[in-house]
């Protein structure tokens, strides 16, 4: 009996050494296909030079979801759809300028740029007084006497001290997208926001705002000032007090215009009907071309169903991948897709988002239960080789998020992001700040974790 028992174990280990060289062998094959004959950073190349930045609403938009259904056509898949989505459309206008003026005929110029959103100011401009500011709490204290008539500007940088950059992100980014109405409840004119960038440059951030429940004629333009010339205002604010403040902007909001998801898939052949999605969001703001936020993500998702058709791989579940429309400004389309998804009664095990920009990979973040996660650290040793060894609970992706349903797994990406936010939203967020091998890594890193998804489920 002993001698039956030790048998079963050593056959039980032989076959699970077995297993472990398969998979790895698979993995590794990934890999060198990726970094030797990969179309991501070609794919992103047409994406960010011939189509340029894709703010939702905007013809490039438009552009962007005929060129994402267009090629993965060229891929054969199973099955490809557009899914339409309402989407917000603001556009920025021409010329926009501020500038500090310290005394009659005495200004200096300073880069800004308008917060998508926004209102524009008169067509003269707006010139008042400035008070500064680094939280709401202090905003409240300075009260309506002292801030009627004014500009608010909050200047709250990113914390050095955090060094994972999505935590100071998420730290600061409250001043740009609650401060106008912050302010405007108080009698401001115009908010300024300090750029949510770590690096001091001249590039000003846009990104989203909202003005929460004011009606329209208590709105007040807003715009982001570069972190140069943030340092810059509040030097001369300590100077002089009663400096004042010019701005212009030309933007516009506009009433919502249909746009698309971009869907396609290769249908299981086990498990058709459990859905492992990987993906991206197709919009980006204006300014740059969007190649890291969020070119990058689309190119990498659609290279692991290319990299699955060109090893003829026969997966067992459905591999999907959704392109999404409007996370930049509304998360319209992960809103509509997720709607989608349970309207159609689907069953989605898995969903894994790339959206930190073109990056060396490092690991990925899983929102999963107990159970789930023992699971997912179990396959850490497939990645090892490839120094990704962070397997971190907590966090995914926010065009995914819609999904949570504590049965599905979300997972994200996770890339060396120390210098994530000197692009995130900026005009030089464009496809010359794309390495290709870090980019190839990271497409590769994902298809091997959909790989082991699809061999093992959950």
């Amino acid at each position: 009996m002993r001698k039956l028992i030790l048998f079963f174990i050593f056959s039980l280990t032989q076959f699970l050494n077995a297993q472990l060289a398969i998979h790895q062998d698979q993995i590794n094959i990934l890999y060198k296909k990726a970094l030797q004959e990969g179309y991501a950073y070609n794919w992103l190349d047409h994406l960010s030079n011939k189509i340029g930045g894709r703010l939702s609403g905007s013809l490039n938009a438009e552009r962007a979801v005929k060129w994402g259904k267009e090629e993965l056509e060229a891929l054969k898949l199973d099955r490809i759809f557009l899914q339409k989505v309402m989407v917000p459309k603001w556009v920025r206008g021409t010329f926009e300028y501020a500038s500090i003026i310290s005394s009659p005929g005495m200004s200096i110029n300073v880069p800004i740029c308008a917060l998508g959103g926004s209102i524009s100011t008169p067509s003269s401009g707006l010139r008042a007084g400035v008070v500064e500011v680094k939280t709401f709490k202090e905003l409240e204290q300075l009260g309506k006497d002292k801030v009627k008539g004014k500009f608010v500007f909050f200047n709250r940088p990113m914390p050095a001290e955090f060094i994972n950059t999505f935590e100071a992100y998420s730290n600061t980014v409250n001043q740009r997208t609650q401060g106008a109405e912050k302010a405007a409840k108080l009698g401001a004119v115009g908010v300024i926001i300090r750029s949510m960038n770590l690096r001091l440059d001249d590039f000003p951030h846009t990104g989203s705002m909202n003005y929460g429940d004011l009606p329209n004629k208590k709105r007040i333009p807003a715009a982001a000032i570069s972190t140069n010339g943030a340092q810059l205002l509040s030097s001369m604010l300590s100077l002089n007090k009663n400096l004042k403040f010019y701005l212009k902007l030309d933007c516009k909001n506009f009433p919502d215009v249909q746009s698309f998801n971009v869907v396609g898939e290769i249908i299981g052949n086990i498990h058709p009907n459990e859905i492992i999605l990987v993906g991206g969001h197709l919009d980006s703001w204006d300014l740059g071309d969007g190649s890291h936020d969020n070119g990058a993500g689309i190119v990498q998702s659609m290279e692991v169903l290319r990299l699955f058709k060109e090893m003829n791989y026969k997966p067992k579940r459905t591999i999907r991948v959704v392109m999404y429309m409007n996370e930049e400004n509304g998360l319209r389309g992960g809103l509509a897709y997720a709607k989608y998804a349970k309207q159609s009664i689907e069953n989605h095990i898995f969903a894994l988002e790339s959206d930190a920009g073109g990056f060396s990979p490092r690991g990925f973040s899983f929102e999963a239960n107990e159970s789930q996660f023992k699971k997912i650290k179990s396959w850490k040793k497939y990645f090892q080789p490839f120094m990704l060894d962070r397997f971190e609970l907590g966090g995914s992706g926010a065009d995914i998020g819609p999904l949570q349903d504590n049965k599905v797994v979300l997972s994200g990406l996770l890339t060396d992001s120390q210098r994530y936010f000197d692009f995130h939203h900026a005009s030089n967020d464009t496809f010359d700040a794309i390495n290709k091998r870090e980019l190839e890594l990271g497409a590769a890193a994902m298809a091997s974790l959909v790989y082991l998804v699809d061999q093992y489920g959950f």
